[in-house]
């Protein structure tokens, strides 16, 4: 057995993708038990018949169609419009603007790769410092997966058996006080670096809401849609598709029905197939640590040296964390969710306001150093030495963790709009 981990191990350090692990592991396992390993394909079909996993590739779509038009453009430059003038103006429209993108392509690489050229060199030209500029991009990259259309919102909710509309809800709350922390930040350093602002004209904001008139009103429609009872989950992702690629390829006419979106569409159900072969394989996997019966077994550890809950909130951010940053976000739901969720229950930690402590160390985990993924996707980006980007982040990874620490022991924070609306 010692010797398999080994293999495991330098296999994933000689850059194996992780798919292939896992589902080496999976099939290892049950081979010892003397299980066929058609209980694999049998998870795999399960899952594929899922009806929300339809949201998945339908949002991944729509986030590739908005990043890879002039919509980044458009709304940077209404966003621009109407906070420019402030103090952070800039920096702030920079966190709202890649919100925004992952939390409808739920990859926040893509959100670095699709608005870094676009957002680093502005943030530069009103004078910002480099090493700001370069943490608030790649910190930012990841701050919009506590949002809707969140992918792995719906992920953790497929997985963990708990409902994705009430995931939506849970996380506005959290994820705006995460945007409003850094923003702060954002004000005091504008305050210090006095970088230039732009004055407020009304004129330019009519002129700039004309031009993105309408992408605006898409996440209302998503929302609005879904807790109006007019369509589902898997509905609204298909709406907000079709309406996207109307407004972009009829409409602005920036992308070519016949050129343009075949390719998107490849490059999205890329980043998806990797997901659903992921998830097939984990879940393989996870079946068989639940007939070992091993999260009973880490449940009876945990309660003989554990006994309270805050305790043991505090080891799951540290255990999150430390995954954040060593697995994508994808592969971390699927293999740790069902490992955590009897843990929690025990705790009576509720599954909603799980599912957000989980999203926000992830999201967090992307960006932390040595091996979080957003740093090397940043070096790539902006041509800049990794640990450069080590230095760059370590303020805003330390008011992310303050954030961390307010949502995982206030649970009001993500259930009072569950709450409210009942």
């Amino acid at each position: 057995m010692i010797i398999w981990i080994l293999i495991f191990i330098l296999l994933a350090l000689l850059g194996t993708p992780l798919f292939i692990i896992i589902s080496a592991i999976a099939l290892l396992a049950f081979h010892g038990i003397e299980i066929d390993s058609s209980a694999i394909m049998i998870e795999m079909y399960r899952m594929a018949s899922a009806p929300t996993l339809l949201a998945i590739p339908l949002f991944t779509f729509t986030g590739y169609l908005l990043a890879e038009s002039n919509a980044p453009k458009r709304l940077m430059n209404l966003n621009r419009a109407l906070f420019g003038h402030l103090a952070g103006g800039t920096s702030i429209i920079v966190l709202v603007s890649c919100a925004f993108f992952t939390a409808f392509t739920g990859a926040s690489g893509v959100t670095i790769i699709a608005l870094g050229g676009l957002l680093f060199p502005i943030l530069l030209k009103e004078k910002y410092p480099n090493k700001f500029s370069l943490g608030l991009m790649t910190s930012s990259g990841s701050l919009g997966l506590l949002f809707p259309p969140s992918l792995p919102l719906i992920l953790y909710g497929l997985v963990s058996k708990t409902n994705v509309d009430k995931l939506f809800i849970a996380g506005i709350i959290p994820g705006i006080l995460m945007i409003l922390i850094i923003s702060a930040y954002n004000i005091k350093v504008a305050q210090v670096s006095q970088p230039l602002k732009s004055v407020f004209n009304f004129k330019e904001v009519f002129i700039a809401s004309k031009e993105a008139s309408w992408e605006i009103p898409l996440p209302l429609i998503i929302l609005v849609g879904i807790y109006g009872g007019i369509f589902t989950v898997t509905e609204a992702a298909a709406v907000a598709a079709l309406y996207t690629l109307l407004t972009e390829v009829v409409i602005y006419k920036d992308l070519h029905l016949f050129k343009d979106v075949p390719r998107i569409m490849k490059e999205s159900m890329i980043l998806i197939g990797g997901i659903l072969i992921i998830l097939g394989m984990a879940m393989g996997l996870t079946n068989y640590l639940i007939d070992e019966e091993i999260p009973m077994k880490i449940l009876a550890f945990m309660e003989n040296h554990i006994n309270s809950k805050l305790t043991f909130l505090m080891l799951l951010n540290i255990f999150l964390l430390i995954v954040g940053c060593m697995m994508d976000i994808f592969s971390a739901i699927i293999v740790v969710v069902p490992l955590v969720v009897p843990i929690a229950q025990s705790f009576g930690v509720d599954m909603v306001h799980l599912g957000i402590i989980f999203l926000t160390n992830l999201e967090i985990g992307y960006s932390t150093p040595p091996v979080g993924i957003n740093l090397f996707i940043a070096s790539s980006r902006f041509n800049k030495p990794v640990v450069e980007l080590y230095r760059a982040v370590i303020p805003f990874l330390g008011l992310r963790l303050i954030g961390l620490i307010i949502i995982t022991y206030f649970p009001w924070l993500s259930l009072a709009l569950l709450n409210f609306f009942n």
